[in-house]
């Protein structure tokens, strides 16, 4: 007889209703007549086993209420990324020292600020607000998201592209990772010049400074968010009003900045200096960086918040100050050194250096939240180790740390600092990252609109391949900034994808290995039934924690093969991560008696989102004693782990170096023991070899 716990049905990520019928065929595929057909074919089509079709994921965040502190909230963490972009874009792009530089001209400056206003407005608000961010997992945006729809929604006539489109997405994760390395660095770096243009001479002075400012950034992670988070929103909305007051002062000292609204301008510029204009765009490209951030950080805030913040105050105070900018190059070329600063009055400057500073403290802290989730979110879906993982709010839900990453990205943060030495140098660098995300997110949604939406095949073709081309044009103008330091994303990039592509693969092999080591359950249990003398059963309830319910925990089968005896009572404990974001405790627990109620043997199978973190206690206690055949003390319970050590065999199943890639990132994996909360004097390991 088995005993299960009912669930609920999955919520998907299933676009909006939209009155516009255009709109509805553009993004949706159907027309309003076809809305119900829609619906009922969303009902009856099949959903991969990875997740069960019965599975209620828990969502705390997807729908929140609008209210004015959860805008302020998103303009304090959402927006310091692509709101601090204004520093040093435009100097990026007329820097004399830029191995293709832009002439200073008139026609280049309104060229150049028409390309930046519309760059923004199709990647960043068309691309991402208007379509992208209308694709969720159960609220939860971002390109980790979307490589968990695609494993979800892809049926098996498409398995084979899903699986190509998701190692894809894993390697824009990847480059995420140095997107987080170069961010602090870029932002830090190009706030502490604004000092040169206060007082002349402070050069030596800015590499210094900037590396004091991130080891104390890197320092206080281990504190949270939590505490200092109330006030990122109105420091930020602060930067956003300054950006759009500065801009303003320098739209009415040259008005005719104002015609660079006009496309007219931006096409001219691309079709009519090509030669100049494709370089160019590898530093245009830094307008919209943070565009990933937006749809990454969506389940915090929720959509509505994250649109009414960009188009309320992020995107008009972006535009002004990047008009203002264009018309101090207007009537003065040879302020390009550093306009943003030089924008404002000199009694101004100061406050706005250490504003400036402030702005891009909080667009680091931003992307660093940003790579400790993808680290987690990675973890959890098998691309990377379990790592240690501390939640700094006990009442916001994703803050977290995560101990490795923090300090392995200070480092690499500190070495960028002192290896390129400028925001310019490091521009280079940046670009490449950003755009590069950007190109592979918008294509996984393109295949996400055309697989589950249903979208006609030319509309994707068509406006989804127009998209496409505009990324993959500053992608190649990036390509030429190679031996520049566009090379260094893309080395992150490969080095990443490359451990968790291993580690994907390792664990495969690994678990295979330990499938035949192990043993089925069923028969294991039903030996012990018919075993000729009764194994002697000690008094106690024994926790052993396993990969499921087909194989027996190798540390039961030892217990029983080596000690020849079995706890009174034993609960088989198995942890499953879903790629749902969180799971309410009453939808998590599912219990076997594996077909012999009332021989003190119970299997539960605990469910949990990608985005939490296991407490097996607390589990426990959510237990009933007519449910597991028993009550049990957690307070006086056992608990048993298999460990595994793992040695280099002469098996051909991946490359040599592979093999040892895949055995020195194992050394990282978080403790066990800490990671399900099992107290350690009631904890007792037991180990087993596998060659892979």
């Amino acid at each position: 007889m088995r005993r299960r716990v009912n669930w609920g049905r999955c919520s998907t990520g299933s676009p909006p209703r939209s009155a516009a019928v255009w709109y509805r065929k553009l993004v949706v595929g159907d027309t309003p007549d076809r809305t119900s057909q829609r619906a009922q074919r969303a009902q009856n089509e099949p959903v991969s086993q990875e997740v069960p079709e019965t599975a209620t994921p828990h969502v705390h965040h997807a729908n929140h209420p609008l209210k004015a502190a959860v805008v302020l909230g998103a303009l304090g963490v959402v927006y310091g990324d692509i709101g601090t972009s204004p520093i040093y874009t435009l100097q990026t792009i007329f820097n004399p020292a830029d191995p293709h530089p832009v002439p200073i001209s008139d026609g280049n400056i309104l060229g150049v600020v028409s390309t930046i206003f519309w760059s923004v407005m199709i990647i960043v608000t068309l691309t991402y607000i208007t379509l992208v961010m209308r694709v969720n997992n159960d609220g939860e945006g971002g390109i980790m998201a979307l490589i968990t729809l695609l494993r979800r929604w892809g049926s098996s006539n498409r398995r084979r592209g899903a699986v190509i489109l998701a190692a894809l997405g894993i390697f824009g994760a990847s480059l995420f990772f140095g997107d987080s390395m170069i961010t602090p660095a870029i932002s830090v770096l190009s706030a502490i010049e604004g000092l040169e243009t206060v007082r002349p001479g402070f050069e030596s002075w800015v590499v210094p400074i900037t590396a004091v400012i991130i080891v104390v950034l890197f320092s206080f992670q281990r504190h949270g968010t939590a505490t200092v988070g109330r006030f990122f929103g109105p420091i930020m909305v602060t930067w956003f009003t300054v950006l759009g007051v500065a801009g303003i002062g320098g739209i009415v000292h040259e008005p005719r900045i104002l015609e660079a609204l006009s496309p007219t301008f931006a096409i001219g510029f691309l079709a009519g200096n090509f030669h100049i204009a494709f370089f160019a765009l590898a530093a245009i490209v830094l307008a919209v960086t943070g565009a990933e951030a937006i749809y990454a950080d969506m389940g915090h805030f929720g959509r509505r918040a994250i649109v009414i913040g960009w188009l309320g105050l992020v995107l008009p105070a972006s535009t002004l100050n990047y008009l203002g900018q264009g018309a101090l190059l207007l009537g003065d070329n040879s302020k390009l050194s550093s306009p943003f600063f030089l924008l404002v009055p000199d009694w101004a400057r100061l406050p706005l250096v250490i504003l400036a500073t402030a702005a891009t403290v909080i667009a680091a802290q931003a992307v660093i939240t940003g790579a400790y989730s993808v680290a987690s979110q990675a973890g959890q879906l098998g691309y990377l180790p379990r790592l240690r993982i501390a939640h700094t709010s006990e009442s916001t839900i994703g803050q977290i740390y995560v101990p490795w990453i923090n300090w392995l990205l200070m480092i690499a943060v500190l070495v960028l600092v002192f290896a390129f030495r400028s925001s310019a140098a490091l521009a280079y660098a940046y670009g490449m990252a950003v755009v590069g995300t950007i190109t592979i997110t918008t294509l996984l949604f393109l295949y996400f609109a055309r697989v589950r939406w249903h979208s006609p095949k030319w509309l994707v073709i068509g406006g989804g391949g127009l998209l496409l081309a505009i990324d993959l044009l500053f992608v190649s103008a990036n390509l030429t900034k190679l031996v520049h330091g566009a090379w260094l994303p893309l080395l992150i990039g490969v080095i990443a994808f490359t451990v968790m592509t291993t580690w994907q693969r390792g664990r495969q092999i690994v678990t295979a290995e330990r499938d035949k080591a192990e043993g089925s359950l069923r028969e294991f249990v039903d030996e012990l039934q018919t075993q000729k003398p009764p194994l002697t059963r000690v008094p106690g309830t024994a926790i052993f924690l396993n990969r499921g319910k087909q194989t027996a925990p190798l540390a039961l089968r030892a217990n029983v093969e080596h000690n020849h005896v079995r706890h009174d009572h034993v609960i088989i404990l198995s942890i499953e991560t879903l790629p749902v974001p969180r799971l309410a405790d009453d939808q998590r627990i599912m219990i076997d008696d594996l077909g012999y109620a009332g021989d003190g043997i119970t299997h539960v199978a605990a469910r949990y989102g990608y985005m939490e973190t296991p407490d097996v206690p607390h589990l426990l206690r959510m237990l009933k004693a007519e449910q597991t055949e028993g009550a049990i003390s957690v307070e006086e319970a056992s608990y048993f782990l298999s460990k595994i050590e793992l040695a280099r065999g002469d098996s051909h199943t991946m490359a040599p170096w592979r093999k040892r890639l895949f055995i020195a990132t194992s050394y990282i994996t978080a403790d066990a023991a800490e990671y399900f909360s099992l107290p350690r004097d009631r904890t007792v390991i037991m180990g087993s070899r596998i060659d892979v």
